[in-house]
């Protein structure tokens, strides 16, 4: 809102013409966020402690486990609402990106809210069921890939092969705009893939399908990073920090894909208006650092699936936005080792179970953070720990950029 009042109607008010610049939308942003997060964050967490909303925890054998019990959950509500606003106020809300993101972070907020409404209001254990929490994934990952393969404008721009290095304007130096199924891999040289050629290797008339295995991927990808960010959140500070992380490094790239002239040096694929994210995810990392203050050990506050599923949902569309798809593995790596984890230890139990007639584990317990909690490290230390690995892996996948 101030974004449309302050760069078209306002425009010759003083100094409104740095609502033009994303540096200073998404400062203010996350700025808004923050302050937001933590003011209405206390108001929020002591209206959920009045009704009671309070978490209820399995005995997992876990110290000081049994101290959590009682502490408010829902908690991913301050997320969602520290995002929100800022959102509103300082993007450019006709850029179709911003309006799947925002479809995104609401949906899946209400999934959630409805998952931790079950569990905690009614009282009933197993919450949303998991068919229905898939349901949502999926429908939300057909809207994603409908938005991409019919609106005008989402498009892309490869550079040239030979550019005319004689031209002074950088806009020569990328194709016209086109419409296209293509990613990219990362840390590979020419490294855009065309998800269109998955078909053309199975036979040439199938090519014609591509947009049928595109939307599957991109069901796929939601599906598995929202509910790897839910097996995330099972310490204080371990999915809020590790998320915004991933986030912060997602807005650099969404800038950079953004920008022509960076786009240029670094020999990347252009995206036209996927720069607006960067003041999205800005305004979504403000939130979580934020929600991080209380959510730190020892918990004020836990973000339930209202948070957990929204966060994951939101990195996996980021990243599908601008072409980074197949980063995730190293970009979401906490992630994939929380799921992969869960993965291990199941299909290693029931398969030492059918073999052996007894159940045998990898981990002392899964996901894997427990398995440390086991070994006797303190929850700040494992998280900690993680958010370090995290930062490793964000810098690895900015790297990857130059990295060919």
């Amino acid at each position: 809102m101030l974004y449309y009042f302050f760069a078209h109607i306002l425009e010759n008010v003083p100094g409104a013409g740095l609502f033009n610049y994303l540096s200073f939308r998404s400062v203010m942003s996350f700025l808004t966020a923050l302050i937001f997060s933590l003011i209405a964050g206390k108001k929020i967490i002591g209206y959920l402690r009045r009704l009671q909303i309070g978490e209820t925890v399995r005995d997992l054998g876990l110290e000081g486990q049994k101290s959590k019990e009682g502490t408010p959950t829902m908690g991913g509500i301050i997320i969602i609402l520290a995002t929100l606003i800022p959102v509103l106020l300082f993007n450019d809300l006709s850029n179709i990106y911003i309006q799947v993101l925002l479809f995104t972070l609401l949906w899946m907020g209400f999934i959630g809210f409805g998952d931790d409404y079950i569990k905690v209001i009614k009282k009933e254990k197993e919450g949303l069921a998991g068919k229905f929490k898939i349901l949502g994934q999926v429908v939300l990952g057909i809207v994603v890939a409908t938005v991409m393969l019919s609106n005008d404008n989402v498009t892309i721009r490869t550079k040239k092969v030979n550019p005319d290095v004689t031209q002074t304007n950088v806009s020569q130096h990328f194709n016209a705009p086109e419409k296209t199924l293509k990613t990219t891999i990362p840390m590979v040289k020419n490294n855009e893939f065309d998800y269109a050629d998955v078909m053309r290797i199975i036979s040439p008339s199938w090519e014609k399908f591509a947009w049928i295995f595109f939307i599957l991927v991109v069901i796929f990808i939601i599906t598995a990073v929202s509910n790897a960010a839910n097996l995330t959140d099972g310490i204080d500070g371990l999915a809020a920090g590790t998320s915004a992380i991933i986030v912060l490094a997602l807005a650099l790239l969404a800038w950079v894909s953004g920008n022509i002239i960076i786009s240029n040096y670094l020999n990347i694929m252009f995206i036209p208006k996927i720069g607006e994210l960067s003041v999205f995810i800005s305004a979504f990392t403000g939130a979580l650092v934020g929600f991080l203050w209380f959510n730190a050990f020892p918990a004020q506050v836990f973000m339930g699936d209202t948070g957990s599923l929204t966060i994951g949902a939101i990195i996996a569309v980021v990243a599908i936005f601008i072409r980074k798809e197949l980063l995730i593995p190293v970009l979401a790596g906490i992630f994939v080792m929380e799921n992969a984890s869960v993965v291990m230890q199941r299909f290693w139990f029931k398969y030492t179970k059918s073999r052996y007639g007894e159940g045998r584990r990898i981990f002392l317990m899964s996901p894997i953070h427990h398995h440390f909690q086991k070994l006797g490290w303190h929850e700040n230390k494992i998280v900690i720990r993680f958010w370090i690995v995290g930062i490793i892996l964000a810098a690895i996948s900015i790297v990857s950029l130059k990295i060919r």
